[in-house]
């Protein structure tokens, strides 16, 4: 699984320190500049905090010709309302056209027809109970079976990383492994340790 990061710190010191590959995560609310096109990287919207179109078009725009290695933009979404989220990926998704455009699916969403023809990719967010639960690992098989990418957001510990790595996820992030290298080491020695989150399973069948 790669790890893409919103951070300042060396990539090829973070993928060192989690051992597997690492790109960017760029957001409109950090603003750090994509320091390696040939490293994968993608775009969030910044909508877990405060959704700025502005800035997040700005964003898209500063980038438009080092799309190669682009593996996903996050449509807006209203975090903890599934049907909100689907209507405005139905309203941006003309304005992101050209874009690997991924859907940002969480809680509810087991309740909303997915158009899995209209997106590239899946942001897996929502509550931790949600993320970690039947639906979300429902829309990651699907996801994989259908050739999209899968993405997971907030990974910060080594069962969570594990769990989602054993379900196939093409990439995660996480706030404290952008930002400390012994959440980062931790991670890199997940096979190694006891789990950190007792009762979340860590194979699965």
């Amino acid at each position: 699984m790669i790890v893409l990061l919103d951070t300042s710190h060396d990539l090829d010191t973070c993928a060192a320190e989690l051992g597997c590959e690492v790109g960017q995560l760029l957001t409109p609310l950090t603003g750090f500049r994509l320091r390696d096109p040939s490293k994968p990287w993608a775009i969030d919207n910044g909508a877990f905090s405060h959704f700025d179109e502005k800035a997040f078009f700005a964003r898209l725009r500063r980038q438009e010709h080092e799309k190669t290695n682009c593996k996903f933009v996050c449509a807006p979404d209203v975090v903890g309302q599934a049907m909100r989220t689907a209507e405005l990926f139905d309203l941006f998704k003309p304005r992101l056209a050209g874009w690997p455009l991924a859907l940002v699916v969480q809680d509810m969403h087991e309740l909303v027809r997915i158009q899995w023809s209209d997106l590239d990719a899946i942001f897996v967010g929502g509550s931790t109970n949600w993320k970690v639960g039947p639906h979300a690992a429902a829309c990651i098989k699907t996801a994989k079976a259908l050739g999209k990418w899968v993405h997971v957001g907030r990974i910060n510990d080594p069962a969570r990383f594990e769990y989602f790595e054993q379900l196939g996820a093409d990439s995660c992030d996480g706030s404290g492994i952008a930002q400390y290298s012994h959440m980062r080491e931790a991670i890199a020695k997940r096979h190694f340790q006891e789990k950190l989150f007792e009762g979340l399973p860590v194979r699965v069948s």
